[in-house]
């Protein structure tokens, strides 16, 4: 395998181990934008770390469940939970065989939930399947571009994302909000600084 794909569980477990939240504490600000589009329901965050938009969207009144294959990102989001009043489950697992489940949730969120494209691929496919009528998948990641501003994100190329790219792998979905944007990311020390990104919103008619 490419080293640069393989950020597996040790590698997220070491990048948690500190006693800070490494990309803070408040949600991602796309998510913070666009949250009131959450229909009534439960909602799965993946790759969620340390827990900031899960609990971000606990405190909304969702029911969250977070899934992370780093067991200390997961601790730390548990307590980030209990500090701010709710609750959310959380699921130790690697993205590429977790299972989503069909016709489940009301909404689906990935802030930069990079993964390698044949895991990638597979993930979307069951996010399409697993929303319920109505729900939403909310996502941003970093485009190709990124590469230039270096301040965040994996340096693979294969593991960016670009708008055409999520329209095919999104098939079935209506997007609502889609755009590759630049701005500037304020995300605790791993994601500081101006930003290529790709954000949308895309609902399960």
């Amino acid at each position: 395998m490419n080293p640069k794909l393989n950020m597996d569980a040790t590698f997220w477990n070491d990048r948690y181990a500190v006693a800070d939240h490494v990309y803070g504490t408040e949600p991602n600000a796309f998510v913070a934008e666009v949250a009131r589009h959450i229909p009534a329901g439960p909602v799965l965050c993946l790759a969620e770390g340390e827990g900031r938009n899960a609990v971000y969207l606990a405190t909304l009144g969702h029911r969250v469940t977070a899934v992370d294959q780093s067991e200390v990102g997961l601790a730390k989001a548990r307590r980030l939970a209990e500090a701010s009043g709710v609750e959310i489950t959380t699921v130790t697992a690697d993205l590429s065989n977790y299972d989503i489940a069909t016709g489940a949730w009301a909404g689906i969120i990935a802030t930069f939930t990079h993964l390698p494209p044949v895991v990638r691929h597979r993930i979307h496919r069951d996010v399409a399947a697993g929303l319920m009528p109505g729900g939403v998948f909310i996502l941003e990641a970093y485009t190709p571009a990124q590469l230039a501003f270096d301040t965040g994100g994996p340096k693979a190329p294969e593991m960016l994302m670009t708008l055409a790219e999520l329209r095919g792998e999104l098939f079935g979905l209506e997007f609502e909000i889609a755009r590759e944007l630049e701005r500037d990311v304020t995300e605790g020390a791993f994601h500081t600084g101006r930003g290529a990104v790709v954000q949308i919103l895309a609902r399960r008619l």
